[in-house]
């Protein structure tokens, strides 16, 4: 059962209750005081009787009068106040009785009270009320005068009145029912609010908020669950980036990996089929070690870029940056040899702090790019200036509304021709990422048909005399 049945089940419940049971009492008091007025009423009727029967019983002719006389006169006496409603009776016997009853006990001493007694009798959905009192002033003769009188009327009349409030209360109760069922139902409305939020958050919506605006428990409530969903949205969001940006750079680890290793793959198959002397062999097994190493190095390196290692594994040392445009102007030797391209190199820089294996990288990605941009005969510029590096080529250059997505990763602007040359989209996203992580940034210009420049800019990058 849903909760706005159980609150209104609960509270029409006790709303009945409470009614039910004042309506109760109300009607039983009602009846009590009819009771009580009736009976008083009777009593003082009887009281009055009692005395005005005793002043003329005490008829001093009276005495003298023959049994007959004396009967017509208990009857006249009755009669002149009332004798359809009362019993006179002398000592133990009914001497006169005007009333359609028979008082089966006439010599019950009840009768012959001087404060006067009164009992209800029910007979047949009948109710007769029988009074009766000792009459003064009569000597020493025992007269006793009953009043016995139907109130069948008065039940009736409580009945009626128990009806009209039963009526009432009834038709107060579907009321307070049908209220008590709007009142519910509004005041639970934020709840199923905050349901359907709920459900659509689980179903995907993340975005989605409870549109509750009240101050109380409800509001509080809804306001806290709006919280809850605002974090869990954004560490969603959070996740997404990291998933994306992991599976990112694990290309990027691909991508990178495959420099060196066709490195290694080419001095090692001219090892296995191609016979060298012995300073081009120990040339080569000297590259190929040098690869290995790098390729250990920079695997270590990318893992840590993507979370996946601490940070202690990237680590900044004074490099001299000449030294480093050497180091990849012999990587990229062969490289430039298939093309028949020419790396000028010009350095003005002295010693900066880097990673040397991951700016190293950087270098390589960024000749790489240029190298399959540029026709044969070309040449490529690699050139270091005061808190800049930049690599120049003359290729086919970028589209202008093609910049600003090159940085993203596995995005290619001319997607035949650089899987063609072995492109996967991923270089200039590793670029950027190691820029950042020297606290530098990325500087991409071209123009299509001429070339393109990409400079990688450090604000305030410290140096030292080589």
């Amino acid at each position: 059962m849903k909760l706005w049945k159980k609150m209104v089940l609960i509270t029409a419940a006790s709303l009945l209750v409470s009614a039910g049971a004042s309506t109760a009492v109300v009607i039983y008091h009602a009846v009590r005081y009819n009771q009580e007025k009736t009976v008083e009423s009777c009593e003082q009727q009887l009281k009055a009787a009692a005395y005005a029967v005793g002043r003329e019983l005490d008829y001093e002719p009276f005495g003298s009068f023959s049994e007959a006389a004396a009967d017509a006169y208990y009857a006249y006496v009755l009669q002149k106040y009332g004798a359809s409603k009362y019993i006179l009776i002398k000592g133990d016997e009914v001497v006169c009785n005007g009333t359609p009853f028979e008082l089966l006990r006439p010599g019950d001493a009840r009768w012959g009270s001087e404060e006067g007694c009164s009992v209800i009798q029910e007979k047949e959905n009948q109710y007769i009320l029988i009074a009766g009192r000792h009459v003064p002033a009569t000597g020493n003769r025992d007269y006793k005068l009953v009043l016995v009188q139907d109130i069948s009327s008065v039940y009736a009349d409580i009945r009626g009145q128990a009806f009209f409030y039963l009526a009432i209360y009834l038709g107060i109760a579907a009321v307070m029912a049908f209220l008590v069922f709007l009142m519910t139902r509004r005041v639970l409305l934020p709840l199923r609010e905050l349901e359907k939020a709920a459900r659509d958050i689980s179903g995907g919506r993340l975005e989605r908020r409870a549109r509750v605006r009240t101050r109380d428990e409800i509001g509080v409530m809804a306001r806290a669950f709006n919280a809850m969903a605002a974090q869990i949205e954004s560490q969603f969001r959070e996740l997404e980036a990291e998933s994306e940006r992991r599976r990112q750079m694990l290309g990027s680890l691909t991508h990178e990996l495959k420099t060196p290793m066709t490195s290694i793959m080419g001095y090692a198959d001219s090892l296995l089929h191609v016979k060298l002397g012995e300073q081009q062999q120990e040339k080569a097994l000297s590259h190929i070690y040098r690869e290995c190493g790098r390729l250990g190095r920079l695997s270590s390196k990318l893992m840590c870029l993507i979370g996946m290692y601490d940070n202690v594994s990237i680590r900044m040392e004074a490099v001299c940056v000449r030294d480093v445009f050497e180091c990849v102007a012999n990587l990229e030797e062969e490289n430039l040899k298939k093309k028949n391209l020419t790396l000028i190199c010009a350095c003005r820089s002295g010693v900066w702090r880097l990673d040397r294996d991951l700016f190293e990288s950087l270098l390589i990605n960024l000749i790489d790019n240029a190298v399959r941009a540029s026709r044969d005969g070309q040449a490529i510029f690699l050139t270091g200036g005061e808190e800049k590096i930049s690599v120049r080529d003359q290729g086919c250059g970028i589209p202008p509304e093609e910049l600003p997505r090159v940085t993203e990763a596995f995005y290619m602007v001319d997607k035949a021709r650089s899987r063609k040359n072995g492109g996967s989209g991923l270089g200039l996203a590793l670029c950027e990422r190691i820029a950042q992580l020297h606290g530098a940034r990325l500087q991409i210009e071209s123009v299509p048909g001429e070339g393109t420049e990409v400079t990688v800019r450090f604000p305030q990058m410290k140096t030292t005399d080589a």
